[in-house]
């Protein structure tokens, strides 16, 4: 029988251990101008090595070599060389794991030298040689490895249920491992390695759960492109506790990940799991150090680079905590809202009697699932509002900066809601109308005219809930007739600042020749109409004692309403977009001309 020496066996070692070196460590200061070069050193040692393997298996006599046994799978089922073929420790089984182990390194090398085809082809030939194997310890590594790498080969091309057949099997590969043998199996690099280089047991088992974990991560990824996001934020949450107990994982980019994932759980209400991700992404985050001060003149491109990048991820993960307040508020919202809009107290006594038990029951079982460690939590959502503000200025970052102010505007919305002290309620408005304001003002329309015009409608309606605010306080404590100067100013500003914003919404659409469209493109329909309603109301509602200015405002308030209704005769197919609107439009212009032709009368007699 053949049988490689001691010192051919050597050779093969030392030229395994430089390809792998060449790879790690000298391709990374390969030139720019010849980027693979080490890589390609690396390839022609491994063909070498496949052809030492190969010339060794020709000298072996015929009797040398074991007969394959035929052995059924466990389940009746054929299942990719899980349950047939050679035993994983002999030598047979040991030959084909060796060569199995040269073609997965030179499907590697391939992909990472931007040969995909080939790199597919040599991952393949991996495949073909384990298929003449039973998965055990000695191999089960290389079984997982492999269908991880096409796997990602295949997600590359778009070719989703492909890669999902390879990672599937990867996966029930490693399920049925642990569950017949669970031993710390062979590392792929301990096929060519003297015996005094072998891996302890316990780097060995982390290896081998480090495979897995990146099983289930490209999981994750196909199942999200398939559109199965319930399954994909399972397996990404698995794959986050995984990399956590093996100290595996970069900490900015892990935080950023747990707070992406947050984000689906707040979709679907499960809050309790979305607050935790969060805080798990602000602790592990915190482990990449502090961010460095502004450069000193000799920081390098690469501190600076690192620099920006953690302020842009922590910010980024401020941005979730906001995204998770705002969402938490506005659901509890519709819960608690009665008919009017307004809170209804005895909902929420009766909502929090029904739920109490009920949530620390569910809040103890879903804990089990999570395991990112400390469930620490902010003092004060301020700080990270200010924090994403601070890094998304409005140099560089203007669509940000603004979504950034927009959801801050809407935290204020929904916390106004619970607030029963209608001043304090109405200082809230004021907050937002100081966010947004300036922003809406300095934004040049010719580039942000989408933006101009959500911030115009948003200021709009944020200074007629402080109007009605203010009214509903000054119908607390006196009539209109007893107003004071002050009152008045303050109740006519915040009516003319509300009808302004709807007015500029408005011009926003007009021709050059500050025309109206005929017709109203549908995203701009129903707020075109409401403007004009409301610019209506408001117009009605201004306060002033002199007759010919209640005069003009109630001509101009009726020509507006006279709008609303011709235009929707004109498009009946409008209509339906503002129902309620157009229902009060026609009362109110059968009415005011009533009003208008009264007050004539009046100022005739005056006069």
């Amino acid at each position: 029988m053949a049988c490689l020496s001691s010192e051919e066996w050597g050779i093969i070692c030392d030229k395994f251990a430089n390809a792998q070196n060449l790879t790690d460590v000298e391709s990374k200061n390969d030139p720019d101008n010849d980027p693979f070069r080490s890589k390609y050193k690396a390839r022609e040692l491994l063909r070498e090595i496949y052809c030492s393997l190969k010339s060794f298996e020709a000298g072996e006599t015929e009797e040398d070599s074991d007969q394959r046994p035929e052995e059924q799978p466990v389940d009746g089922q054929p299942d990719e060389g899980i349950c047939r073929g050679f035993s994983g420790d002999s030598r047979d089984g040991l030959r084909a794991a060796k060569l199995g182990v040269v073609e997965y390194y030179l499907g590697i090398n391939h992909v990472e030298t931007e040969e995909l085809s080939a790199g597919q082809e040599h991952l393949m030939n991996c495949i073909k040689q384990l298929e003449k194997c039973r998965v055990s310890s000695e191999n089960v590594s290389l079984f997982i490895h492999v269908r991880n790498q096409l796997g990602i080969i295949w997600a590359g091309r778009d070719e989703t249920d492909t890669a999902q057949g390879f990672l599937e099997t990867a996966e029930s590969i490693y399920q049925r491992y642990m569950k017949e043998d669970g031993s710390p199996p062979t590392d792929m690099t301990e096929y060519f390695t003297t015996e005094e280089k072998l891996l302890t047991h316990q780097e060995r088992t982390k290896r081998f759960e480090l495979a897995y974990t990146h099983t289930m991560y490209y999981l994750a990824q196909v199942y999200q492109n398939l559109g199965e996001t319930e399954r994909a934020a399972t397996y990404c949450h698995s794959t986050l506790q995984r990399q956590l107990q093996l100290n595996q994982f970069n900490p900015i980019e892990w935080a950023l990940n747990a707070a992406t994932l947050s984000q689906y759980y707040i979709t679907k209400g499960r809050y309790l799991e979305g607050r935790h991700c969060l805080a798990a992404a602000t602790v592990i985050s915190g482990l990449a150090g502090e961010v460095p001060s502004e450069a000193a003149a000799q920081e390098s491109d690469m501190e600076s680079d690192h620099r920006e990048q953690l302020r842009q991820k922590r910010a980024e993960i401020a941005r979730c905590w906001i995204k998770y307040c705002l969402n938490l508020l506005q659901d509890a919202k519709k819960l608690l809202e009665d008919t009017i809009g307004e809170l209804d107290t005895d909902c929420q006594e009766e909502l929090k009697r029904a739920r109490r038990h009920e949530e620390e029951e569910e809040e103890k079982g879903r804990k089990i699932a999570l395991l990112f460690g400390s469930e620490d939590t902010f003092d004060s959502i301020a700080s990270l509002e200010e924090k994403a503000k601070e890094y998304f200025q409005m140099d560089g970052y203007v669509t940000d900066h603004i979504e950034i102010l927009q959801d801050h505007s809407s935290l204020f919305r929904a916390l106004a809601f619970f607030e029963e002290d209608l001043e304090r309620r109405c200082k809230m408005h004021k907050r937002r109308v100081d966010m947004l304001e300036p922003i809406c003002n300095d934004l040049n329309s010719q580039y942000y005219l989408l933006i101009r015009r959500q911030l115009m409608f948003e200021l709009a309606e944020t200074y007629n809930e402080m109007l009605d605010l203010k009214l509903t306080l000054v119908n607390r404590q006196a009539d209109t007739q007893s107003l004071d100067n002050h009152t008045i100013k303050k109740f006519n500003h915040l009516c003319s600042a509300s009808a302004k914003y709807f007015q500029m919404f408005l011009d926003s659409l007009c021709s050059p020749e500050g025309k109206l469209p005929e017709h109203l493109e549908e995203e701009v329909l129903r707020p075109a109409l409401v403007a004009r309603f409301r610019v209506a109301r408001l117009q009605s509602r201004l306060i002033s004692s002199i007759p010919p200015v209640q005069l003009d405002n109630l001509n101009k308030s009726l020509e507006n309403y006279k709008y609303v209704v011709q235009y929707c005769e004109a498009h009946p197919e409008a209509a339906p977009a503002v129902e309620t609107e157009l229902e009060l439009s026609k009362e109110m212009v059968g009415l005011l001309p009533l009003k208008i032709e009264r007050l004539k009368a009046r100022m005739a007699v005056n006069n």
